[in-house]
């Protein structure tokens, strides 16, 4: 009973409860985020892409719909849903000095607003004890995706957090809490438009838990029905406002992305996954044991293998303890357990209906419904538990509530140790950007070679032999952040928004970033001036990476991929995804990877318009 006591009083205050548990579940995040502040970091790919459209939000550029995705037909692809992420990510950005590093931050200042909610949803529910649970479940999902994952603003990743608070959302609308239909659409939201894998997932967590509102609005008698309607109006009007902005684009390109978006699920141009793989994919994010059990001496397990069979058990074990509590437990543990049911079913419709491969970013999401699931099989034990015994039952649930807060700050302080030694994504590149950033801008504000200063309007191009682009989008990124007036090629205007691509007429010269194989024949190029060069590389490991490929060559050879040779030197990355290599082939093609390659960049005249010498 002394035990409970200060549990008890501090009960009396939510928002001191609340405010402290973000202070303990976010602990990791902050203390990542400061520790990546020592370092400087250089966004390549995507994250430069993200960077471009989070330093448009605001001006005459405002992005209205997401990033380019694999999405319709290269080079006008399709984009995901919207831009609710860049205009979240804005203010922190502009707030922290526009550097790479602010994009970091604003990251975690989204996960902290989806932890605070996730929280503020559990008191609702079960006061101190709700907190607490909800505390100890986003501890273990917050170790379970690490560091990396959690740090970086890669849409796949900005809604991992968000999705949990759409799990929680529709569990206490479920219970009979309909004010939560307001975070639940804004969370699902985030999610849609962020990444186009949360679409279905979304909509189908709202739409289940507008209906269970609306129908318990016209069986409730009149004088109770005032509030419902406020909230049904309020959830409805809020998705209402934050998706103008991709309604606004749809209605003024031709074709709008929405169309895009609605002809390429609606016809892919791969075979979709099917039910067979689509159901053994999703067991394998059932297995407890890989996604749970090995945060014991690890993060990150989210990203790992697993297990289909053991996935099958958790399932199984998951669908007893829904029986179970059918019987015995609470109606707000029969309410979780349906809420686990439903994100189940749209998690294996939105499964099936992956084509092309099943990448691991496009299901991350599911882990955060078995952590649910076993969250819901942990209580069903309890409540099984509790309907045999007589005794103590507010005790143990007081026991229970401080259990799980001891679980929570254990995991957050074991997360804290590991996130304290934060990386950022992709350092590999970045620090090839960053090494070849500073000499480059110098050489143009120099005037050397085609260069005539910083007045002048440079096309930045690339031909790379590695990484799909990611150094030359990473090097455009950081020479607009000095202030050059640079630009892209226009067969790039989605990536790099329109606004950044100019004829190659306009353009006074090109900065051209040249890679492995490329670079030798870029240094014959007549009049091309090499003005900065970075080889991740010592003689030892040029000489593996020479014994390397030259093994790999043999091997594709003897294979009868002789077709696939010439890809060893100009597109390493493309040839690593194509499905006849056998495991020896891709474990070396990730070593030369791993080892990296050369990059030079070169001042040369503007390209003409028929010049083929780029990506």
């Amino acid at each position: 009973m002394t035990s409970a006591q200060p549990a008890l009083r501090l009960s009396r205050r939510p928002g001191w409860v609340v405010a402290m548990a973000v202070v303990v579940v976010g602990l990791p995040l902050v203390v990542a985020v400061i520790a990546l502040r020592g370092e400087r970091w250089y966004p390549v790919l995507d994250l430069a892409m993200t960077e471009f459209r989070v330093r448009d939000v605001g001006t005459s550029h405002t992005p209205l719909i997401g990033l380019p995705g694999r999405i319709g037909q290269y080079p006008e692809q399709g984009s995901h849903p919207g831009p609710l992420s860049f205009y979240l990510l804005a203010p922190v950005y502009r707030l922290f000095g526009a550097s790479s590093w602010a994009m970091e931050a604003g990251t975690v200042v989204i996960h902290l607003g989806a932890i605070a909610t996730a929280l503020w949803i559990g008191y609702r529910r079960a006061g101190w004890k709700g907190v607490a649970a909800v505390g100890a479940l986003l501890a273990v999902v917050i170790r379970g995706y690490g560091q990396v994952s959690l740090t970086q603003p890669w849409n796949p990743y900005i809604p991992l957090l968000a999705w949990i608070v759409v799990l929680l959302a529709t569990w206490a609308v479920l219970c009979g809490d309909h004010l939560m239909l307001i975070p639940l659409v804004v969370a699902a939201t985030l999610g849609a438009q962020t990444h186009v894998p949360y679409l279905l997932l979304g909509a189908g967590m709202f739409a289940v838990a507008l209906g269970v509102v609306i129908v318990r609005l016209v069986r409730a008698p009149a004088d109770q029905r005032r509030a419902p309607r406020r909230s049904i109006a309020w959830a409805v009007g809020a998705g209402v406002a934050l998706w103008i902005p991709p309604l606004v684009d749809q209605l003024t390109n031709d074709p709008g992305n929405i169309r895009v978006l609605a002809d390429h699920f609606g016809s892919p141009s791969e075979p979709v996954l099917g039910l067979g793989d689509g159901i053994e994919l999703a067991l394998r994010h059932l297995d407890v044991w890989a996604g749970l059990a090995h945060q014991v001496v690890e993060t990150g397990s989210f990203i790992s293998a697993a297990s289909a069979w053991r996935g099958g058990i958790t399932l199984v074990v998951w669908i007893v303890a829904a029986v179970v509590a059918w019987r015995v437990g609470s109606p707000a543990l029969r309410a979780l357990h349906v809420t686990v049911a439903v994100a189940l079913v749209l998690g294996l419709l939105s499964m099936v209906r992956i084509f092309g491969r099943p990448w691991f970013y496009l299901t991350l999401w599911a882990w955060g419904v078995t952590t649910v699931m076993a969250g819901a099989i942990g209580w069903t034990a309890l409540a099984w538990w509790k309907s045999r015994a007589r005794t103590g039952h507010a005790s143990a649930a007081a026991r229970v509530g401080l259990a799980a807060g001891a679980v929570a700050l254990v995991v957050s302080v074991a997360s804290t140790a590991s996130f304290a030694s934060a990386e950022h994504p992709e350092e590999r590149i970045s620090e090839a950007v960053g090494a070849l950033a500073s000499p480059t801008y110098q050489a143009v504000v120099d005037g050397v070679g085609a260069s005539t200063g910083e007045d002048g309007v440079y096309l930045v191009r690339w031909s790379d032999a590695a990484d799909i682009g990611s150094p030359g989008f990473g090097l455009l990124n950081e020479l607009e952040r000095r202030g050059l007036d640079v630009a892209a090629d226009e067969v790039f205007h989605v990536q790099v928004t329109d606004h950044r691509v100019r004829p190659r007429s306009e353009a006074t010269a090109q900065i051209h970033l040249a890679t492995g194989g490329y670079v030798d024949a870029w240094r014959d190029v007549p009049d091309a001036v090499e003005v900065a060069a970075y080889d991740p590389r010592d003689d030892v490991d040029r000489a593996e990476y020479n014994d390397v490929r030259g093994e790999l060559i043999e091997r594709l050879q003897s294979e009868g991929l002789a077709d696939l040779v010439p890809l060893v030197d100009t597109n390493l990355f493309g040839l690593s995804i194509d499905d006849r290599l056998s495991p020896a082939d891709q474990a070396d093609l990730t070593r030369l990877l791993d080892l990296g390659q050369p990059m030079v960049v070169f001042i040369a005249p503007a390209p003409a318009e028929d010049d083929p010498t780029a990506l």
